[in-house]
């Protein structure tokens, strides 16, 4: 009982930090375009163009400089849990049409390495044979030394992208080989020693 409380408290916490997100205009820079299209929220920028199907609940007032984001009914829950997320997913978009994303990779072991080659990330992780990824549309991949860098507008996709390269050979505790984010930190474990001489 006190854990479905503690529960319910929980969501009601996420759902009031969220729908204070939504209230927060999202600044439109120059050069950006943000209109809606058919259904779609289209946001063109310096570096391409994004679209997502506007949410069924979502209200959106875009004008030259900010886009503001609201529900018709905020206080039903449902409305509630999508506001903020919808907010968060058009501001990233604009994030994205003007910076970009990226995620970095490390690959380490012996013999392991990357290579790119057109929209094919080749990696040598350890098996028998290279491991041969295909980048999305949109994703590019680049590598220097034993770093990968994964790039794209689409922040979703950067990540996923990266979390499926990662997959590929996931970093393991004891030496640490394998594929791991940069800024990852392994918890190593130590290796087990010979009891040879212990009584």
């Amino acid at each position: 009982m006190f854990a479905a409380f503690a529960y319910n408290l929980q969501i009601s916490i996420i759902e009031k930090f969220m729908s204070r997100i939504g209230k927060l205009p999202i600044e439109i820079p120059a050069g950006t375009q943000v209109k809606i299209e058919k259904g779609f929220v289209v946001v063109k920028g310096p570096k391409g163009e994004l679209s997502e199907k506007v949410n069924q609940f979502a209200k959106l007032e875009i004008t030259e400089k900010e886009v503001l984001v609201s529900v018709e009914n905020p206080e039903v829950k449902k409305e509630r849990s999508v506001w903020g997320l919808f907010r968060t997913l058009i501001s990233n978009m604009i994030i994205g049409v003007n910076q970009g994303y990226e995620k970095k990779l490390e690959v380490n072991g012996v013999g392991y390495r990357a290579a790119v080659n057109g929209s094919v990330l080749t990696v040598n992780a350890g098996y028998s044979h290279p491991v041969e990824f295909k980048l999305a549309e949109g994703i590019t991949a680049s590598v220097a030394a034993n770093v990968i860098t994964i790039s794209g507008i689409n922040k979703y996709l950067v990540g996923e992208t990266a979390a499926q390269i990662r997959k590929i050979r996931k970093p393991e505790p004891y030496k640490g080989k394998g594929i791991k984010y940069v800024d990852e930190v392994i918890r190593r474990k130590a290796g087990k020693t010979s009891a040879k001489g212990d009584k």
